[in-house]
């Protein structure tokens, strides 16, 4: 049976984000509010949780699952080839909507789907989804939908969705928004958009001015 914990209560918000971390170190999934959407997430270096995300959401491993963590020093330990741009991106933009994607470590013991070496990652600009992070370290967090439905504005939303399959449904009231991260591949020489979602072509042109947009 699902358990949930109101986080606009000081009360229920300790007693939940203990609840949530001790799910994703046993394995579990756990739904959390970021500052774009509501996200189900679990461990990510540990692959059989990861697989019941993907379960959970129906979506097969050709949609490899981005990581969410709650600083920018994690970035050390996670990729590699991290160019002064990508770094500076990170400077403006962390924590807030924007998803980087880069080479991870070659050494790293997980598995988030067919990624070809490659990890779709950021820090969400929300109170909740840093502490659980800082609290249990990067996790595989996709938004909280069932594939080819919205993603989800509130935790009712997503507990509607996806029901027993999440152990912990940490509610922190409305999103402040629906606009997706927007997406930046820094694996190359120069920066790409991928997805423009909250942060415009324009806008990160002011950090990376070479920055060039995918077709």
């Amino acid at each position: 049976m699902a358990r949930r914990y109101d986080c606009n209560d000081a009360t229920d918000r300790t007693t939940g984000l203990r609840e949530a971390a001790s799910a994703v170190r046993r394995g579990e999934l756990v739904v959390l509010p970021t500052d774009t959407v509501y996200g189900i997430g679990a461990d990510a270096f540990t692959s059989e949780a990861v697989a019941d995300l993907l379960d959970a959401k129906g979506r097969g491993r050709n949609m490899p699952t981005p990581v969410l963590i709650g600083s920018p020093n994690t970035l050390h330990g996670l990729v590699t080839d991290f160019s002064e741009e990508a770094w500076e991106l990170v400077d403006a933009f962390w924590p807030g909507a924007l998803t980087l994607v880069a080479r991870h470590q070659p050494s790293l013991q997980w598995d988030l789907g067919d990624t070809r070496g490659t990890v779709a990652i950021r820090m969400p600009l929300h109170p909740v989804a840093i502490e659980l992070l800082t609290e249990v370290g990067p996790m595989a967090v996709s938004s909280a939908n069932l594939t080819g439905h919205p993603s989800p504005e509130d935790c009712d939303a997503a507990q509607g969705m996806l029901g027993d399959s999440v152990s912990v449904y940490l509610d922190g009231g409305p999103t402040p928004g629906i606009v997706p991260s927007s997406i930046v591949d820094v694996t190359g020489a120069t920066p790409v958009l991928l997805r423009a979602g909250a942060l415009s072509a324009e806008e990160l042109r002011k950090v990376v001015p070479d920055l060039e947009v995918a077709n």
